[in-house]
């Protein structure tokens, strides 16, 4: 009866607290798919823009933030010229509050936050030895996770966990679960991984941005492989294990072909 109870609560919630919604237009790579949500983006950005002046202030603190200003220059150039491109998929993006620093560590990583709170650390520009086209790749597939709010996305299936389980424990009277938007928005930058269809979302809309801002597109390929050997076969923080190696490489030399024709109108103004 309890369990029930708790699956009919669940349900409910699902069909009355989340929205369906199309983050995105389909841009010339396709990318269709309608997302539930039931964290409202408003919460979801000012949620990221606490925790991502949080982290910002820890890495000033440590004095490794944006310590190496060649670097800095050059990875907000790429993003001044990626910027202007979201209005592909999405007409208000180039007007966000766009934000993205270096943080120089030795890791290996990048990452964005809801509303578009981004972070390049410095171990993927060194180790790599990263072209700005390459650094495009990553940017412009960190930048594609924003702009299909894919965190708010896994936020919302946390939010239906936990008040699933607060359910349960009400039901049950085990107790409840509490919810901190800005933790809820570091986590899903930072900790969860990045489902299988997630990560080929940002592949494909990653490879059109760059090819629109002027950069190679194929360059996806090249640092994706280079990434392969300089991790010892187990690609950085910021890029998920799904899709497998051969079906991702395979699929961003399809979807930069795609967009070949977009890179060579921009490469020839």
């Amino acid at each position: 009866m309890i369990l029930r109870l708790f699956a009919v609560a669940a349900t409910a919630f699902l069909m009355v607290g989340c929205q369906t919604v199309d983050t995105t237009q389909a841009g010339a790579v396709g990318v269709e798919r309608h997302q539930r949500m039931a964290v409202s983006a408003e919460d979801m950005n000012a949620g990221a823009q606490k925790a991502y002046s949080q982290m910002m202030a820890e890495a000033k603190a440590k004095g490794v933030l944006n310590n190496n200003p060649a670097h800095v220059e050059r990875v907000r150039a790429v993003a001044k010229r990626l910027i202007p491109q979201t209005a592909a998929f999405r007409k208000d993006a180039p007007a966000w509050k766009w934000e993205v620093n270096v943080i120089g560590v030795p890791e290996m990583n990048a990452w964005a936050m809801p509303g578009g709170k981004m972070a390049v650390y410095s171990g993927l520009i060194d180790k790599l030895k990263a072209t700005d086209d390459e650094l495009a790749a990553v940017m412009g597939h960190e930048m594609a996770h924003v702009l299909r709010e894919h965190g708010r996305e896994r936020a919302s299936q946390q939010m239906a966990q936990g008040l699933g389980l607060a359910i349960f424990g009400a039901v049950t009277g085990m107790g409840d679960v509490g919810m901190n938007v800005a933790q809820m928005a570091m986590d899903v930058t930072l900790t969860l991984p990045n489902s299988r269809t997630h990560e080929t979302e940002a592949d494909r809309i990653g490879v059109e941005l760059a090819a629109r801002g002027g950069y190679d597109p194929r360059a996806a390929v090249t640092l994706w492989e280079k990434m392969q050997k300089g991790a010892g076969g187990e690609p950085p923080k910021f890029l998920s294990t799904h899709p497998s190696h051969e079906d991702r490489i395979k699929d961003l030399r399809t979807y930069a072909a795609r967009v070949m024709p977009l890179y060579e109108k921009t490469a020839k103004r």
